[in-house]
């Protein structure tokens, strides 16, 4: 089978140079082993998605001299699969609507979670019609059912091998969102699927996350990739970059007129810039 990776980056800020880690680790480990590395990008976060940033990363990533194959996917482009999914869920028994605000969800819930505080059920077995709730209701996976029909699932990272999956610390997670056609489990793991990835690549604060979606994927029929989460790159005080901490945009850099492969090279002998390093890994093992 001929591997396939993909970085699937989000059009609301600025690629920085933990995002040039992230595409140069996929793109490499596919080209290592003569496959093939895709580009999707993540454009249904709402108002916070801005189709001008395309573009731009495109030109980050070929300044980069990191190559794709094939034509980007765009999430805006495959609204119906997500739609067909939820639907699917539903005729299993396993998505109910849930009429809370995030308010409400913080101030009753009880534990913590790897998301946030983990949904306490409050609408699980209420009587919640979604055509009259304001704004719309959320569609939650009723986790424990969803658990019982599939029984115990394992997944494997490259680094941290063979895991057991463990979702029911998330709680009953949100799948269809009221401000988004999918939450980020649902749309990530159809569209692995559908682009047929078969080594996922992805920074190591996504560890958590693939306990749902390798549960997804079985509920969903989509079969089981191989997953590969990375160390982050991090700045002083051990925060990730990130573009809500405006953190260097790579656009900048090109526009200065870097040479965008020498600081490839650089970023893959592990070299950064002063203040920027790696962090520590995987943190979230069972």
């Amino acid at each position: 089978m001929t591997v396939r990776t993909r970085f699937a980056p989000s059009p609301n800020g600025q690629l920085h140079l933990g995002h040039a880690y992230a595409a140069i680790v996929a793109h490499d480990l596919a080209r290592a082993r003569g496959g093939e590395f895709l580009l999707r990008i993540e454009d249904i976060d709402g108002t916070r998605s801005r189709a001008a940033l395309v573009p731009e990363m495109l030109a980050d990533l070929d300044w980069l001299g990191v190559a794709w194959d094939g034509e980007p996917v765009f999430q805006s482009e495959r609204l119906g699969s997500y739609a067909a999914a939820g639907e699917q869920l539903k005729a299993m028994g396993l998505l109910y609507p849930c009429q809370c605000t995030r308010a409400e969800v913080l101030a009753a819930a009880t534990q913590p979670g790897p998301d946030g505080p983990v949904y306490p059920g409050t609408c699980r077995g209420r009587e919640v019609d979604p055509d009259k709730v304001p704004g719309g209701a959320a569609w939650r996976l009723d986790m424990a059912k969803a658990i019982a029909m599939v029984g115990p699932l394992t997944w494997t990272d490259e680094i941290a091998g063979v895991q057991q999956a463990r979702p029911e610390r998330f709680g009953d997670v949100v799948l269809l969102r009221k401000e988004a056609p999918a939450s980020y489990h649902l749309a990530a793991t159809l569209d692995d699927a559908a682009q047929g990835i078969s080594l996922v690549t992805r920074g190591a604060d996504l560890f958590a996350s693939t306990h749902v979606h390798v549960l997804l994927g079985r509920l969903l029929q989509l079969g089981a990739p191989l997953y590969h989460h990375h160390r982050l790159l991090v700045e002083a005080g051990g925060n990730k970059l990130a573009k809500r901490r405006g953190s260097p945009a790579l656009a900048d850099m090109r526009r200065a007129g870097e040479d965008g492969r020498a600081l490839a090279e650089a970023v893959r002998e592990l070299r950064f810039p002063a203040g920027i390093w790696l962090g520590s890994g995987v943190e979230d093992r069972p």
